[in-house]
């Protein structure tokens, strides 16, 4: 196994509930990780999750802790930022089939560095760009 990309929802279940993972996608995660290969996380992921606890969906803690789980080298998870590359990639993912901009993001993200993306998103699911793991 390689590395792979999570989506914002699979970091977070990685994280606190991972009964919520299909069993392939915590495989590939624990390959990921067993094999030494970073988990990489779009930029856009903790944006995402600053916004949806400023709206009182997450709670504070989730954001802190996927911080945390950055921070720390040992977890295996790895930050993307958005770069110009990244950026231009975006135009490569079908608007009409991924109309929110940051699932777009995180499939060019996935796109740009030629890894599968752990989503249950079946919007994303639906690209034929990207090779995704569900």
């Amino acid at each position: 196994m390689t590395s792979v990309v999570a989506d914002t929802h699979t970091i977070i279940w990685h994280i606190f509930n991972l009964e919520r993972l299909s069993e392939i996608a915590l495989t590939a995660l624990e390959l990921a990780v067993n094999g030494g290969y970073p988990i990489y996380v779009s930029a856009i992921t903790i944006v995402e999750i600053t916004y949806l606890v400023e709206r009182g969906r997450l709670a504070e803690d989730v954001l802190t802790r996927v911080l945390n789980a950055i921070d720390d080298t040992d977890v295996g998870i790895s930050l993307v930022p958005l770069n110009r590359d990244i950026s231009a990639a975006v135009r490569q993912i079908d608007r009409a089939t991924v109309p929110d901009m940051p699932d777009r993001i995180i499939a060019a993200t996935a796109l740009y560095m030629n890894l599968p993306l752990i989503t249950c998103d079946l919007q994303i699911r639906a690209l034929t760009t990207i090779q995704t793991i569900w």
